[in-house]
């Protein structure tokens, strides 16, 4: 195994969806020394506060999973945002990590990275081989720098860094904000209102052509301690350059589904029977966005979790989280 259960482990953004799913899944795992600082604690925008706090605690390993991130309206709409705080907490967090000489790092980054139109599924190497999809372009844009920052301090210092991008993500502790979520979670939201509320009519953004792939929150944070534990940052699928490889690696299911056939599926699971209105006026995004996890799967990692089972378990999460918020409503 090329990490020990008594390293010190910095997981940054430990409070979010995918955060909170690694550090359940790590302690699961028997990882007890973890530093996980609370947000009023550790400002990641602050370079200086992120240098102090690396110098103090020295942290073996670090997962960053701490991000800005939104749907399409939120990206959409707040680019500036995206971009600028993305880069922020990222350059500090890498930058540190590499000063103090981290053993191990972990950059979780998102399937938006690659272009547009590229050819499906989505290996890792077309990363920069086109145009991206605009709507969520200055959020692909700053994590692409995250990757080239890890490759290129990997390149030059030997710095042991995994870019992991997984596809769209959804589970325990989600967003589920009607506007700014993220597709899924957002129609778990609008159904389950609807059916509670008796409205006998939900609309849903653009035209339900589009096709995605989904990844339960849990499956994800299981990949990344695997990782961990197993694929050094010098194997040969990560780092190449003939072959534009920055030490990416895919990580999803395999498999794609339509908006409008998740949106079908969500209403059958919630018990949602009224009619479903496309809103032709909002935007679809990407045409489609599969990847292309053959090189994870060699490697000895599959996700198990199936989609009807991953939306049942978010269900059953965003209920009980809704009991104790009335913003849900």
């Amino acid at each position: 195994m090329l990490i020990s259960k008594n390293y010190k482990i910095f997981l940054a953004g430990n409070s979010g969806m995918v955060g909170s799913a690694i550090k359940r899944a790590l302690i699961k795992k028997g990882y007890k020394n973890l530093l996980c600082p609370r947000r009023k604690d550790l400002n990641l925008l602050n370079f200086l506060e992120v240098d102090n706090w690396f110098k103090e605690n020295k942290p073996d390993i670090v997962i960053l999973a701490a991000a800005k991130v939104g749907g399409i309206y939120a990206n959409s709409t707040f680019p500036a945002d995206f971009i600028l705080e993305n880069l922020k907490i990222q350059n500090n967090v890498i930058e540190n990590a590499w000063k103090y000489k981290v053993k191990r790092f972990l950059f979780l980054g998102s399937s938006c990275i690659y272009p547009r139109l590229a050819r499906q599924p989505l290996k890792e190497e077309y990363l920069l081989t086109g145009s991206l999809e605009n709507t969520n372009e200055s959020y692909a844009v700053a994590k692409i720098a995250g990757i080239k920052l890890c490759s290129a301090l990997h390149n030059q210092y030997g710095f042991d860094a995994i870019s992991l991008m997984p596809t769209n993500l959804y589970g325990k502790g989600d967003n589920y904000h009607p506007t700014n979520s993220h597709v899924l979670p957002a129609m778990v939201h609008k159904f389950y209102q609807a059916k509670i509320k008796g409205l006998k009519k939900v609309i849903c953004w653009g035209t339900g052509a589009p096709k995605r792939e989904f990844l339960y929150v849990d499956d994800l944070a299981e990949a990344s301690i695997f990782i961990l534990e197993n694929i050094s940052s010098d194997n040969e699928f990560l780092y190449d350059f003939k072959n534009n490889l920055s030490g990416i690696l895919n990580v999803g299911v395999g498999e794609d589904i339509s908006i409008k056939e998740l949106a079908n599926l969500v209403a059958s699971i919630v018990g949602y029977d009224g009619e479903i209105i496309w809103d032709l006026s909002k935007p679809d995004g990407t045409p489609r966005k599969l990847l292309d996890v053959s090189k994870l799967n060699k490697m000895g990692w599959v996700a198990k979790t199936s989609l009807e089972k991953g939306i049942k378990l978010t269900l059953k999460s965003y209920i009980e989280e809704s009991q104790n918020n009335s913003s849900f409503s």
